[in-house]
């Protein structure tokens, strides 16, 4: 079927309902009956003389066709979304926005410093931070709803979304606690955190895996007194005293201002790293740029191409659909 016809709307209808797991749920995005949305797919299949769903009990699946049908529809849709960036002027000569995804093990006060050369691209920049998951995250770097993402280790290769990871930041990883656990646990470090309390991330944290090595190799077998997903509340009991935590050390003096905790050593041998991950954009945000490649942080920030523009040979409308009642 010659691309000139492809029914854009039909496609949106077709990517949403995949996005979402369901016609039901599609529904609501959409604001559209069902049976509307049922039809409009039909009629998408059928052009495409293709099976895009399959039943599987009283659910639908993508059938391997459907699979990169929504892959080329999310690439489709995401280039919609840049080209009205675009031509909004979205530029560094007035107001942009930056949406970043953080994942819940980076430290807040890690991806401060890492997203800090952003703000040197422009005076005006506006910055949203969102929290997640990295699979959530990355599901929504690859819609183009973030332009990076921050986390503790490269994306999965073996992952469906071609994503570029970038090593940002590297060091070691210390102990911390209150003055008075350093006192307790400070003689004959590291050999004293043999049973003394301590706090850390959950399993899925590279510091967690990192520090499970490290004690392990020393067979030390410190006493855990909690687990947290939220490293900004797991420095919160180290605040109070519950037991002493990890975290990299380039950020010893925030969590001294912060929590007024202290720094018992480093651990020889660990290593807490950070990366920036982006998916290939045709417009390079130049914040993204400047936090990727922080010597390029002083030249004049810009858009510029990515790959040459392509030759357009039809006239097609791509972009976000509007919705039919």
């Amino acid at each position: 079927m010659p691309v000139d016809f492809l029914n854009f709307q039909h496609l949106y209808y077709f990517w949403i309902v995949a996005r979402e797991g369901g016609i039901s749920c599609a529904s609501k995005v959409l604001d559209l009956s069902p049976s509307t949305i049922s039809a409009q797919i039909g009629q998408l299949e059928k052009a495409l003389q293709v099976k895009l769903f399959r039943r599987v009990g009283r659910n639908i699946r993508l059938t391997d066709v459907g699979q990169i049908a929504f892959r080329y529809a999310g690439q489709i849709f995401g280039l919609g979304r840049e080209l009205t960036h675009a031509l909004e002027g979205w530029d560094t000569e007035g107001p942009f926005s930056l949406q970043v995804g953080i994942a819940d093990a980076v430290p807040k006060l890690v991806a401060t410093k890492l997203l800090q050369p952003a703000f040197a691209v422009s005076s005006e920049i506006r910055l949203t931070c969102r929290e997640g998951r990295p699979e959530l995250l990355l599901a929504e770097l690859a819609l183009h709803r973030l332009d990076l993402i921050l986390l503790d280790a490269p994306a999965d290769p073996g992952s469906t979304i071609r994503a570029f990871s970038r090593l940002l930041q590297e060091c070691a990883i210390a102990i911390f606690g209150t003055p008075d656990l350093i006192r307790q646990h400070g003689q004959g470090f590291p050999e004293s955190l043999e049973g003394a309390p301590i706090l850390l991330p959950t399993p899925d944290s590279s510091i967690r895996r990192s520090f499970a090595r490290w004690s392990e190799s020393r067979g030390l077998q410190p006493r855990v007194v909690g687990e947290f997903e939220d490293g900004a509340l797991m420095k919160a009991f180290g605040e109070i005293g519950a037991g002493l935590f990890p975290a990299p050390i380039m950020i010893a003096e925030g969590l001294k201002r912060q929590h007024g905790v202290k720094c018992l050593g480093s651990l020889e041998g660990t290593h807490a790293s950070y990366y920036a991950v982006t998916v290939e954009r045709q417009l390079e945000h130049p914040a993204v740029r400047a936090i990727c490649d922080p010597a390029h942080g002083a030249e004049p920030p810009r858009w510029r191409s990515a790959s040459p523009a392509p030759k357009i040979g039809h006239s097609t409308r791509v972009g976000l659909p509007r919705k039919e009642k």
